[in-house]
């Protein structure tokens, strides 16, 4: 069994995984099993007012979770897959642990996590660090903070440090809410 073949097992269960993407390592769970999504928030030892980012494989998928709007869709259109993260209105399949009324998606541009999302369905796309920590570009960094609290680990090697670009697409102007690897220039 190959390692996504186990991270999907371990998803499926409701287990925790550490996986890597474009940008950083993130901490996944599927978004439907609220109970593996309480966990992504006690290992990170990260307040629910603080919703969880979610990774899709494809734009249609996006479609199945969030209300795109015409500048959603073309920024997505641009960067996706990519280091960009889009906080849309959410719709009823998002659990409320996930997302209040809006939901922060993105396709990570990597061959692992974008495997995962496509096949596990949306996953939360949170960083792999503890809260208030440094989100880590290695899988060893992620160990140190997380140990045997994770389920399972991929290892995808060093990966990017600089974080997804996240731009509010709910208002009627595209909003930069955090200047990362896409730069705001780029955007708008």
């Amino acid at each position: 069994m190959n390692e996504i073949d186990k991270a999907l097992r371990v998803l499926r269960e409701g287990g925790i995984i550490v996986y890597p993407t474009d940008t950083l390592y993130a901490l996944g769970a599927c978004i439907g099993n609220v109970d593996a999504v309480e966990k992504v928030y006690r290992i990170k030892k990260r307040p629910v007012k603080f919703h969880l980012p979610v990774a899709v494989g494809s734009l249609e998928e996006i479609d199945s979770i969030a209300f795109m709007s015409i500048a959603a869709r073309e920024i997505a259109k641009k960067f996706m897959p990519g280091a960009i993260t889009l906080i849309l209105e959410k719709k009823e399949r998002v659990p409320e642990i996930v997302a209040g009324s809006k939901v922060a998606v993105r396709i990570p541009d990597h061959p692992v996590s974008l495997a995962l999302a496509s096949t596990a369905g949306p996953i939360t796309a949170t960083s792999a660090n503890v809260h208030g920590e440094t989100p880590p570009s290695d899988i060893g960094a992620a160990k140190k903070q997380f140990g045997d609290n994770v389920d399972l680990y991929i290892d995808g090697g060093t990966v990017g440090s600089v974080p997804s670009t996240i731009v509010d697409v709910t208002g009627i102007a595209p909003k930069i809410i955090r200047e990362g690897a896409i730069k705001k220039e780029e955007i708008i």
